[in-house]
């Protein structure tokens, strides 16, 4: 890929994505085989004002190599310099940018539960001090292409070829593959808002799925939940992109209000292991009931995380035609491929989804519906034959969605 191309997809990572204030400090978190583009992204971040920016460095071989061999008590802990560590975080706000290009297989065969046990001991740590940063830095997740992802989603090509094409998919879901990213992506910004603009005016109660797959689910909505999409703002009114690339207009449901059974459309990578053709029945809101052809132990695992982890966090309307969907790539990538299909999301939920949030305790938050958990996994539930009606609070229903794409004009 030429380094143009990448310098300018650097440059709307770090300007759009993060949005860097001056003097404010960014943590890029890569894979080791990214030095090239994260240098892209470092020099970028300096330009945009960035008074340090430091990378964390991960690699998926030796995360497995460490869930193989480290006992359960060493893998669950924070050790003090860590927990240090995020002391100081929550007291400098740093940007943040994540750049995923790790096989989205790569963590299969691992013992599941003594991993998930691992994990949740960490997160009995960590999510206090994430708690407190909410809302109060910019974040940004975006990805670029390792070879062992770039050879799943391109199994016939060789590795060259397929990474190529791999940067070229990415690229143009990004809107960073021709002329001006920075511009591209305002634009786009601008149409998600107009639609969340139109869904918020209805001031719906609820949102009906039907599917010709046997979809049939029924979501409430909090009265004073509001939509949002593209860029969000921190506490501060720092405008930033958390997702790049995006397509979805979303909603947190309230907590305890779902009812039926869902199919999922695409498969789902959780933590290195996929999750195919499954399905989850819900009953007073809570995930009662799952089956997967591929991964269902996984499936498991994960919405016994915690207490709130078989409880939906996010509902989130995609259509069928947009540029992941219209490119007919399987990323085997949740970035990618929540933005080619409606999703659900289990776990937690969006606090800047609740009209007045700013002035709230966490506790009020959660008592208006917002679900809390220490996870937040989207997977995708759309095609081109789901229906989606929004129901109002004077009981009217109304389309949203009709064969998988939007039921109104903006």
């Amino acid at each position: 890929m030429q380094k143009t191309v990448l310098k300018n997809y650097a440059k709307l990572l770090a300007r759009v994505g993060l949005n860097v204030q001056k003097g404010q400090e960014v943590i890029i978190v890569a894979e080791l085989d990214q030095t090239e583009f994260v240098a892209y992204c470092a020099e970028e971040c300096y330009r945009a004002g960035a008074s340090k920016v430091r990378v964390e460095w991960t690699s998926q071989p030796l995360a497995r190599l460490g869930a193989q061999f480290r006992s359960e008590k060493v893998m669950g802990e924070v050790l003090p310099w860590q927990e240090e560590k995020l002391r100081q975080e929550v007291h400098t706000l740093p940007a943040r940018l994540y750049l995923d290009s790790e096989d989205p297989d790569g963590m299969n065969g691992i013992d599941a539960e003594k991993y998930a046990r691992a994990v949740q001991a960490r997160q009995q740590i960590i999510k206090p001090y994430r708690d407190k940063m909410e809302n109060r830095y910019q974040w940004c997740i975006a990805a670029v292409p390792g070879r062992a992802w770039a050879k799943k989603v391109f199994p016939k090509d060789t590795s060259s070829m397929a990474e190529e094409k791999l940067w070229r998919a990415i690229l143009s879901s990004s809107r960073a593959l021709e002329g001006n990213p920075v511009a591209n992506w305002l634009e786009h910004d601008r149409e998600l808002e107009a639609r969340c603009a139109y869904l918020n005016a209805l001031r719906l109660r609820s949102l009906v799925y039907r599917g010709d797959n046997g979809t049939d689910l029924r979501v409430g909505l909090m009265d004073e939940g509001v939509f949002a999409g593209g860029g969000e703002s921190t506490l501060a009114g720092i405008y930033f992109n958390p997702n790049i690339p995006s397509e979805e207009v979303y909603t947190t449901p309230m907590r305890g209000e779902a009812e039926g059974i869902v199919y999922s459309t695409k498969p789902l990578s959780w933590q290195g292991q996929l999750i195919r053709n499954f399905s989850v029945r819900f009953s007073e809101g809570k995930a009662v009931e799952v089956h997967a052809a591929q991964g269902e132990s996984v499936l498991k695992k994960m919405i016994g995380m915690d207490e709130g982890a078989a409880y939906l966090g996010e509902c989130a309307l995609v259509p069928h035609r947009s540029p992941i969907s219209d490119s007919r790539i399987l990323f085997y990538n949740t970035l990618f491929d929540e933005n080619a299909a409606c999703h659900l999301a289990l776990g937690r939920g969006f606090s800047n989804c609740l009209r007045g949030y700013e002035d709230m305790t966490e506790e009020q938050i959660r008592s208006a519906g917002v679900n809390d958990s220490m996870i937040h996994t989207d997977f995708m539930i759309g095609n081109d034959a789901l229906d989606i009606d929004g129901v109002t609070q004077s009981g009217e229903r109304v389309p949203l969605f009709r064969e998988g794409n939007w039921a109104f004009r903006i």
